[in-house]
């Protein structure tokens, strides 16, 4: 089957090939309703077009202007100094800023929750900066999006990392949750571990669409239904009150625990369970800053890089809103050894029982 060329789509609508070209990269020297006119006949005659040629053009236009192309990276977090004070985020923003000057764009920030500054404001600002497209980072508690904002993805190319969104369902990119869960339980299993269990926030693992749980259930297939431990879900009611966690202990007796928080150390210690000695502990979000706990390395900044290429894609074929169908890039988390497990070699021995009073 011939491919379908400009001059094909100018025959069609009765515009010059230059204005169809135009039109189709969105340039607003064309009017909008000829633009919509040239775009709908395009994709009715299956017009593609050449990605090599389209990249080579974009080029070539930023180097006639004064400012090169930008990517704007969006904080979608509470907090205005979440891309510098937070423990995750500034890992992704990390690897997608360095990505996008590998690529010849600048990047620029903005924070989505800014209380003086109004959806429209936030617009002009990106289109003042020269802004193509926006990578959207740091939607760590919810997966949607304000519909206060929807100009936002209506008028540029956007990519959510962490997160899959709803309302809108935009295309994202982040750590592949489920396979991240069941390599945790695998090698905790490999290292000798019989009774491994998941310390998991129930909200958080409804925010990845319970990936993290089927990852962990799918992993304890291997294991006795004997040592099949149940969950452990009551996350904040627990930092109120440890003895939730100390019951749910006590009753099922796990021998490695693994999970996102780092105050389970605490509950541990204050009622003289050791680590690793007494239980071990496998953190599913390692952090080079606490190298001695074991754990999946997310590799975020892989991630924050993924979305950048996601959106440059995004920004070549001229796609905006929300897409009938999204698409995903999923990065592979990779286990880091660490002093906060061992290997063992003989059958574990019973745990120390711990009574707690009521």
């Amino acid at each position: 089957m011939a491919r379908i060329a400009l001059k094909d789509i100018a025959a069609k609508v009765g515009y010059s090939k230059n204005t169809v070209s135009l039109a189709l990269r969105g340039d607003p020297q064309i009017p909008e309703c000829t633009r919509k006119l040239i775009v709908k006949v395009a994709k009715e005659l299956g017009y593609e077009p050449n990605a090599v040629t389209s990249q080579l053009m974009a080029q070539l236009r930023s180097t006639k202007t004064s400012k090169p192309a930008a990517i704007a990276l969006i904080n979608a977090f509470s907090d205005e100094a979440a891309f510098t004070n937070h423990p995750v985020i500034p890992i992704y923003v990390e690897g997608a800023r360095r990505r996008a000057h590998h690529l010849g764009y600048t990047t620029c920030e903005f924070w989505l929750h800014d209380p003086e500054q109004s959806p429209a404001q936030l617009i002009k600002g990106l289109k003042h900066a020269g802004v193509q497209g926006a990578v959207i980072i740091g939607l760590m508690k919810q997966n949607r999006l304000r519909a206060r904002h929807h100009r936002l993805w209506e008028e540029f190319p956007c990519i959510v990392t962490g997160v899959r969104t709803q309302d809108p369902a935009l295309s994202f990119a982040c750590v592949d949750h489920h396979h991240l869960a069941m390599s945790a339980i695998r090698n905790a299993i490999r290292l000798g571990y019989q009774r491994p269990a998941l310390v998991l926030d129930d909200m958080i693992d409804e925010l990845v669409d319970h990936r993290f749980s089927a990852g962990f259930l799918c992993g304890q297939e291997s294991l006795p239904l004997a040592d099949r431990v149940p969950a452990f879900y009551n996350i904040d009611e627990a930092r109120t009150n440890p003895k939730l966690f100390l019951r749910w202990f006590d009753k099922h007796q796990p021998d490695v625990l693994i999970t996102l928080y780092n105050v389970v150390f605490d509950w541990l210690q204050a009622h003289q369970l050791k680590v690793p000695r007494d239980v071990g502990v496998i953190q599913l979000e390692w952090r080079s800053a606490e190298p001695h706990i074991a754990g999946m390395d997310q590799h975020n900044d892989i991630t924050g890089a993924n979305a950048l290429d996601m959106l440059v894609s995004l920004i070549h074929s001229q796609e905006k809103g929300g897409p009938d169908f999204p698409r995903a890039t999923l990065t592979t988390g990779t286990w880091v050894d660490g002093k906060s497990v061992k290997q063992r070699m003989r059958p574990r021995r019973p745990a120390r029982r711990v009574t707690v009073n009521s």
